[in-house]
């Protein structure tokens, strides 16, 4: 593995636990201000942390017009989609569950390149992903009694920040051989910040209800989210793929049931902690198998492209 993948790596185990303590302070702020409010400060702040980091590489920021639409569409289903389902479904949810339907996002993501790519996929990566399934079944169904006094609306926001964050990741890495993950972090948050600003602007709750702890929470969304979490996950994507990226959405059950335990008092049922375990792991399980094929994918292209090279020297000759 060479270092840039492992510079990833620890960029990622790093983003899961803000982004696990990311909930926290989230639900805070939606006491007092809307979601696509609180979007809106987050990635203003967020912009002007890219922007810092961006100076100091030197590179200069631009963007071709025929993907202008491109970067619409990652701003659309990742910087709002993605996050305004999710702070939506914070009204309705625990943040241990939300998290635990997140974790689908890697079976979502096989099987998107499984119908829209045709890419190989093992029986047991098939028979993960239907335990995944079960694991979220299992999840939803212990809540039965209360799931339509409110609880289904947050179950489907929760469904829809998976489909929503998988189209994200597919979009933007298909953009990386054109731009720098600096850059392109840079000009999702503008496209984002253009798409808020006029609802936002005019929206913003009185700074008279802002204290010090929102204050805080809010800071720490912009630098920790969408600075720095916006870059390392575009970075991620470069590194790593949208597949493996996806993985790291699995461990944010554990990151965010700890913090909304510790410092919100939240509690969920054993069977549901048995079925995000069992998504979880069933999550692993589709990366590894993953990982297995892609490595003998790769050896098999070494393989094609040295014969290719031998009767190139042959004809020469």
């Amino acid at each position: 593995m060479d270092i840039q993948k492992k510079i990833a790596y620890a960029l990622m185990c790093f983003l899961v636990v803000s982004w696990g303590l990311e909930y926290i302070f989230a639900k805070q702020a939606l006491a007092i201000m809307k979601p696509i409010e609180l979007l809106f400060i987050k990635y203003f702040i967020g912009i002007i942390v890219v922007f810092i980091m961006k100076l100091k590489t030197g590179d200069k920021i631009f963007i071709r017009k025929k993907d202008i639409p491109i970067l619409i569409a990652c701003s659309v289903f990742g910087e709002i989609g993605y996050f305004g389902f999710e702070y939506y479904s914070l009204y309705y949810l625990p943040v241990s569950l939300i998290t635990i339907i997140l974790a689908f996002v890697p079976a979502v993501s096989m099987i998107i390149e499984k119908i829209v790519y045709n890419r190989k996929s093992s029986k047991l990566m098939i028979f993960a992903i239907l335990l995944c399934v079960f694991g979220v079944a299992m999840v939803i169904g212990v809540d039965y009694k209360v799931l339509f006094q409110g609880r289904i609306i947050g179950y489907l926001l929760a469904f829809g920040a998976v489909f929503t964050w998988n189209a994200y990741n597919f979009i933007t890495a298909s953009m990386h051989e054109e731009y720098e993950s600096i850059s392109l972090t840079f000009m999702q948050l503008l496209c984002t910040l253009l798409i808020l600003a006029p609802y936002s602007l005019t929206h913003l709750p009185p700074l008279s209800i802002y204290n010090p702890a929102v204050i805080g929470g809010i800071f720490y969304l912009g630098i920790f989210s969408a600075g720095l979490g916006c870059t390392i996950q575009v970075k991620s994507l470069h590194e790593l793929g949208p597949t493996t990226t996806a993985l790291f959405s699995n461990f944010l059950p554990i990151t965010a049931t700890f913090f909304g335990w510790i410092i919100l008092k939240e509690t969920i049922s054993n069977l549901q902690i048995i079925g995000g375990i069992i998504v979880i792991a069933a999550g692993y399980i589709v990366i590894k198998e993953k990982g297995k094929i892609e490595e003998i994918s790769n050896q098999d292209k070494v393989v094609l492209k040295s014969n290719d090279e031998g009767r190139a020297e042959e004809q020469i000759q």
